[in-house]
């Protein structure tokens, strides 16, 4: 990426963020939130394709990779609180915030939450509670939803082997495995080499019932104006139309969606240009008001 990348280490309410930025520090600030069984690393090609363009932030999620201090349960609305704490110690306005997988989870509960982000990209993902979350979870092929919800259980058959374990996903569900890396592989598995950041991970699972509570409950509130992009490979399973009805019947008034040619689950990996262009040009048709 143009320039080397800042790597340092964010205090927010106790916890010590692993945080990495390139590009204008001046610029438009976009901070991306990694997914499972992934890290920072995940957007390194994305952050890399923007250039100079805009300040551009990721972080290790809280005790994954370099990140200490994770949530106890994994619930997004703790997560999203610690994502808010750093969006301010770094002075964030204007932010356009992106989540992948869990990370769009997170950023979901943000975007419920906080009224401070100016815009909101979720991508490759479904949000516990909100349709169709009870088709995608009946689905046969997402059996690692029930098996990573198990306590100790996965943490003990995936110990030392996390990048066989790992490389299943990308291999499954990537439009073309090869453009996930070796080196990106390898960093994915050592962020979560010990057994504290393989509970961290996990916990992400266990807590899909809290925070399908938490989103059934938002769904009756007040009505949501932040600007919604939901991105994904065209690749992915499932009827885009379909997420987008389930984020205005939770009360989102401002939701596009779009789709990333030639790549499946890990997009941002997979096509990071695209991805960053896709994201660029949302925030640009959604300037600060």
């Amino acid at each position: 990426m143009p320039g080397d990348p800042r790597h340092t280490q964010v205090s927010v309410d106790g916890r010590v963020l692993h945080v990495v930025e390139s590009g204008d520090p001046e610029g438009r600030p976009f901070l991306f939130l990694h997914g499972w069984p992934e890290s920072w690393r995940a957007w390194a090609g994305v952050m890399a394709a923007a250039g100079r363009d805009a300040r551009v932030i990721a972080i290790d999620l809280p005790g994954v990779g370099e990140s200490a201090g994770a949530v106890p349960g994994g619930a997004k609305s703790a997560l999203a609180e610690v994502v808010r704490g750093l969006a301010e110690r770094l002075e964030l306005a204007d932010l356009t915030l992106c989540g992948h997988d869990a990370g769009g989870m997170v950023a979901y509960a943000y975007l419920r939450r906080y009224s401070d982000a100016g815009r909101v990209v979720i991508m490759n993902t479904v949000i516990p509670g909100v349709d169709p979350w009870r088709q995608v979870i009946a689905n046969p092929a997402i059996w690692h939803f029930g098996l990573h919800a198990v306590p100790d259980l996965p943490e003990t058959l995936v110990r030392g082997r996390q990048a066989e374990y790992f490389g299943h996903f990308y291999d499954v569900l990537s439009a073309e495995p090869a453009r996930i890396g070796a080196e990106a592989r390898a960093a994915h598995a050592a962020a979560y080499r010990d057994d504290a950041a393989l509970t961290a991970g996990f916990d992400l699972y266990r807590a899909f019932p809290e925070d399908a509570r938490d989103n059934a409950a938002f769904a009756g509130g007040a009505p949501v104006d932040t600007p919604l992009l939901y991105l994904r490979g065209d690749g992915e399973y499932g009827d885009i139309a379909a997420y987008a009805r389930g984020f205005r019947d939770a009360g989102l008034r401002n939701v596009t969606t779009a789709v990333i040619p030639d790549a499946g689950h890990f997009a941002p990996e997979e096509a990071p240009a695209r991805v960053w262009r896709a994201v660029r040009d949302f925030a640009a048709t959604w300037p600060r008001p």
